[in-house]
């Protein structure tokens, strides 16, 4: 089994690098494999409604979001981290899930239909929880059941060196990863026990006029 972990950081090793590392560590502990996927420092663009995912599978920008594409299929998990910006997620990550989101259901990948996510959210001081929220709408849209810890999945510091010191966020960062990884080890274990997937309905789009 194998969780992606994507850093919306364009600090390549910074605080949320730090932070997802605690959740790798942990999960490598738990017999679960993982690899940190790096969002970079090249510009990506917010989604233009242009349909090309629908025919070609495939953003028609060709950057982070194609590459995220061609292997999220093969993963067993996601988490997603993201450093405040303005009280919210950075720009580079909410262009990047706004595309790989929207592309994977144009698509019809499914490449994340009940595989389990989570958010981590790295900030100075404030911010964390509104950017949490936002981060975590992308798994509840997409019939992802979503990861807790014993606390919001946050750490706190303005350096690398800050973020270890915040126990009580690597201590949130190592439970969220042992939740994880029993979960993928729950449903694994359901997989082979028989259990089926739910029942699925075609989608109803209902707007709001008179």
């Amino acid at each position: 089994m194998k969780v992606l972990l994507v850093n919306g950081s364009p600090h390549e090793k910074g605080c949320t690098f730090t932070a997802l590392e605690e959740v790798a560590e942990t999960l490598k502990a738990e017999g679960i494999e993982s690899e940190i996927f790096q969002l970079g420092t090249k510009p990506l663009s917010g989604c233009i409604a242009c349909k090309n995912c629908q025919k070609t599978g495939h953003c028609v920008f060709s950057d982070r979001v194609n590459d995220f594409l061609d292997i999220a299929g093969d993963a067993d998990g996601f988490i997603f981290g993201s450093p405040v910006h303005y009280a919210a997620a950075g720009g580079a990550i909410t262009s990047f899930l706004d595309r790989v989101f929207y592309a994977d259901l144009c698509s019809g990948r499914q490449s994340f239909y009940l595989k389990p996510a989570a958010a981590v959210v790295s900030a100075r001081r404030a911010g964390t929880t509104a950017t949490f929220d936002q981060l975590n709408k992308y798994f509840t849209i997409s019939e992802m059941p979503v990861i807790s810890s014993r606390y919001w999945n946050m750490v706190h510091g303005h350096t690398p060196e800050d973020v270890k010191k915040d126990l009580e966020g690597l201590q949130t960062m190592r439970i969220l990863g042992r939740n994880m990884a029993w979960f993928l080890k729950c449903k694994e274990a359901g997989i082979k026990a028989g259990v089926p997937f739910p029942e699925r309905e075609e989608n109803i789009f209902t707007n709001f006029i008179r």
